[in-house]
């Protein structure tokens, strides 16, 4: 114990040496839940059984399918959620051995291009020169959504400018780098900015999925129907409940009214107020567990329903991280690295006991 009674400030986490820690969920996101609750029951532990404040623990269990049921039980709920602050932990830091403070997500919204030429394939050197080949076609109506380079071409999906209290924030902030990280690729994605305001303060249309016949045994034949799954990454301020009608009349102006155009998942996008009390205050909490200024972003990459948080029930939202970019978090070799988690806990610790003392925090 401190002299002030709080838990030891420990020194931070290295990126060498590490073990790991694998499992699926060990770091998106059961690693990062265990990490909150065993820090937050060393604080009750230590202040005798009483933490000073009262806490609400909410886990979702269906943030990878888009948190159904989550806005209709926290708007149903929303007297027993009202709070002056919401933590959280999800996401990876910036690098393995970078605290980081994220203030909020980029939203996300899938939908799919699907062109249905014919009920069946036809021979190739029969009908070939004839019949249109709906893999072409839609190949050639994804160019007109994205460049070759990866530069949104809809200028309604594109953010009208990047604010500068973002581009302060994220001035000296490094994407990559670590030991898996892969090279980022030079020339890819919106000219004259940043790799961190690519990634965190701009959109992207990404396809993640296309086919047409069978890849696995193609035969010579023309496909009767292509399909494109997209996503479209978004910051504050895009209108992303209109995607569906925008890309309908993109796609209608260039010549392809013929591709249908559904919506399949959806989630919002939140950026906390960098000047916001709780900011300051817990970077400074953070700086004192670990030893190291916190990383701050104005918003994750990834999304997650932060909206419930700070739109339905109007909390400022604090999110730190506990896994790292190379975590393979979904696969088979998913990890959290022991050294992180370690920290993690000073980190959490550190967060429960200083929201214990009234001097210093920005309460109500």
């Amino acid at each position: 114990m401190s002299s002030a009674g709080r838990p030891v400030r420990g020194a931070g986490a290295s990126s060498h040496g590490r073990s790991r820690r694998y499992g699926r969920g060990t770091a998106d996101n059961k690693g990062q839940h265990t990490i909150n609750l065993g820090a937050l029951a060393t604080v009750i532990e230590r202040r005798g059984g009483k933490l000073g404040y009262n806490v609400t623990v909410l886990l979702e269990t269906g943030e990878e399918a888009g948190s159904p049921g989550l806005h209709d039980v926290c708007a149903a709920r929303k007297d027993d959620l009202a709070a002056d602050v919401f933590v959280a932990c999800d996401g990876p830091r910036v690098r393995a051995s970078q605290p980081t403070l994220f203030l909020g997500s980029r939203g996300a919204i899938n939908f799919t291009l699907r062109l249905r030429a014919r009920e069946r394939s036809y021979h190739s050197g029969n009908w070939g020169g004839v019949l249109a080949n709906p893999a072409t076609v839609l190949a050639h109506a994804l160019a007109t959504l994205v460049d070759r380079h990866g530069r949104i071409r809809v200028q309604e999906l594109r953010p009208a400018e990047v604010p500068a209290s973002v581009r302060r924030m994220l001035a000296n902030v490094a994407i990559g780098g670590g030991d898996d990280d892969p090279a980022l690729d030079q020339g890819w994605g919106e000219p004259g900015l940043s790799a961190a305001e690519r990634l965190m303060a701009w959109n992207t249309i990404e396809v993640l999925a296309m086919g047409a016949g069978t890849p696995q045994r193609p035969v010579n034949a023309i496909p009767g129907q292509a399909v494109a799954h997209c996503q479209l990454r978004f910051v504050v301020g895009t209108p992303w409940r209109e995607l569906r009608d925008i890309v309908r009349r993109h796609l209608d102006a260039n010549g392809f009214p013929e591709i249908d155009v559904e919506v399949t998942l959806a989630g919002a996008a939140t950026r906390l107020d960098v000047d916001n009390p709780w900011v300051a205050w817990a970077q400074r909490s953070i700086e004192r567990s670990s030893g190291k200024h916190p990383t701050t972003l104005p918003n994750l990459g990834g999304s997650l329903p932060n909206d419930v948080f700070a739109d339905l029930l109007g909390l400022p939202t604090l999110w730190v991280p506990h896994s790292y970019p190379a975590c393979a978090q979904h696969a088979p070799n998913e990890h959290l690295l022991a050294p992180v988690a370690r920290e993690g806990l000073r980190i959490m610790a550190g967060l429960y006991w200083d929201l214990g003392e009234p001097e210093t925090t920005p309460w109500k």
